[in-house]
C-alpha cells in the first residue's frame, strides 16, 4: 500500500494504523504483508463500508485532523459522499 508523503513517518512509526480507500477492487488481503514506507505492515480487516460510517476514531487512527480532510485525501480516485463504498483497512507495523 502507498502512503502520501507527509503520512509515511506516521505509518513507520505505528500512530496510523487505519487507511480508507476508495478503489474499485480490494487490492489487500487480511494477514496479507505490505512493504511501505521503509517498513512492513501486515493487514488486520478489511470492511467495505459507505464513508458516512467512518467514525472520529478511523478519523483520527488515519492520521487526518477531521472528516473532511480525510475524504479529501481518498478521494483522489474519484468523489466520495455518504453513500459512496469505501474500504476501512486496519494493519500493523511488523
Amino acid at each position: 500500500m502507498m502512503f502520501a508523503h507527509e503520512l509515511r513517518e506516521p505509518v513507520a512509526g505505528g500512530e496510523i494504523t487505519v487507511s480508507i480507500r476508495l478503489w474499485s477492487r480490494l487490492k489487500v488481503k487480511v494477514g496479507g504483508r505490505y512493504a511501505t514506507a521503509g517498513v512492513v505492515i501486515e493487514i488486520d480487516s478489511v470492511e467495505l463500508l459507505p464513508f458516512s460510517a467512518v467514525t472520529s476514531e478511523d478519523v483520527r487512527r488515519a492520521g487526518e485532523c477531521d472528516l473532511e480532510t480525510l475524504r479529501s485525501r481518498a478521494a483522489h480516485a474519484g468523489p466520495i459522499t455518504d453513500e459512496t463504498l469505501v474500504y476501512r483497512i486496519e494493519f500493523h507495523v511488523t
